[in-house]
């Protein structure tokens, strides 16, 4: 690939990454958020500066939570950057102040998703990068989540099921939300940020230290860089690659496993379970405890109102070994499990 005076470091890596890991195809359609921070505004950059050679049609979409009171000079900043490049912006604005971190990501996750139904964009593109993932794996690994929530943040997942019309560019019935950025740092951002001499719009709420993230992010990070690991971003960011991978794996093995263990037997795999139902338990007794405690939480996460619960996933995989006649005290929304040998009984 011919290089240009423009082409740095950062171009051939994600260049590279896309060649690999084929999470953005040529010639699609790919809706930007851009917050008009460094990561958001770095993504776009580069993204525009490949576009000659993936064939790509790129659109920013920019969402306002109403947080601050330069929100719409925010929103109305990164406009003006849609302008300059010549594409088209599309602005979500909240109905409603988001009260929390979470509300607000979910709010912003749906209104993306609404855009890209909406303007036909099968690829919605995020800033992430390694230092997100690092932190990410922090802050849950400090609220005692598992594997999965360990390896949070991963390069492409489904936001939404439904055809984007029936067209030869956009065959799947599917759109992605991609990370391209996560094998760069926070830090390589802004020096691109820098050395392209891109305005980048300044979020007073990242320096507020009352958001768990904030503080990972400016106290607990930079501590571990000081004094355990200066590269503590990227390792923590590897570690939560390596567990993608073995969840994953052990996601797929324990759906087999429940598969075999279920009663009755769904002839499609991906119908939803419906109660009552019955597992067999010395089919779940014969696999390792790892496949045990998936398997259940995996009839958990389809039969209860809300995620399951650690507490709620050991009381269910508990039965597998238990007496008959064992039983739990009712999950939420009101079903009981018991054991009548050689099955787990589970219903209302």
């Amino acid at each position: 690939m011919p290089e240009s005076a423009n082409w740095t470091h950062l171009h051939a890596q994600l260049h590279r990454t896309l060649l690999q890991r084929q999470i953005l195809p040529s010639n699609q359609r790919l809706l930007v958020a851009v917050s008009g921070g460094q990561d958001s505004l770095c993504t776009l950059k580069l993204l525009l500066d490949l576009q000659p050679k993936w064939g790509w049609n790129l659109a920013i979409a920019h969402c306002d939570h109403c947080w601050r009171s330069d929100s719409q000079k925010n929103a109305n900043h990164v406009e003006n950057l849609a302008k300059n490049f010549g594409i088209s912006y599309y602005l979500q604005t909240a109905p409603d102040i988001p009260k929390t971190e979470a509300a607000a990501r979910q709010w912003r996750y749906q209104a993306l998703t609404e855009v890209a139904i909406a303007r036909n964009y099968p690829y919605i593109v995020t800033g992430h990068t390694a230092s997100d993932r690092a932190e990410t794996l922090l802050y849950n690994l400090i609220r005692g989540s598992g594997a999965d929530g360990l390896s949070a943040l991963t390069w492409t997942r489904p936001v939404a099921d439904l055809r984007l019309g029936d067209s030869e560019e956009n065959p799947q019935s599917t759109i992605y939300l991609v990370r391209p950025l996560l094998e760069i740092t926070r830090s390589q951002t802004g020096q691109f940020c820098q050395e392209q001499k891109l305005p980048i719009w300044e979020d007073s709420t990242n320096q507020d230290l009352q958001y768990a993230r904030n503080r990972i992010r400016s106290q607990l990070l930079p501590y571990l860089e000081t004094h355990f690991n200066p590269r503590a971003s990227t390792a923590l960011a590897q570690t939560a690659e390596l567990l993608r991978a073995d969840v994953e794996y052990i996601e797929i093995a324990a759906s087999a496993l429940l598969q075999r263990a279920i009663s009755p037997i769904a002839d499609n795999p991906q119908v939803k379970i419906q109660l009552p139902v019955k597992l067999n338990r010395p089919i779940l007794r014969a696999a390792p405890l790892a496949l045990q405690r998936r398997a259940m939480r995996q009839v958990l996460q389809q039969i209860l109102p809300c995620a399951p619960s650690f507490d709620s996933v050991e009381k269910l995989t508990s039965l597998i070994a238990a007496p008959n006649r064992s039983q739990t005290d009712p999950f939420p929304g009101g079903a009981i499990a018991r054991v009548e040998n050689p099955w787990i009984a589970i219903d209302l």
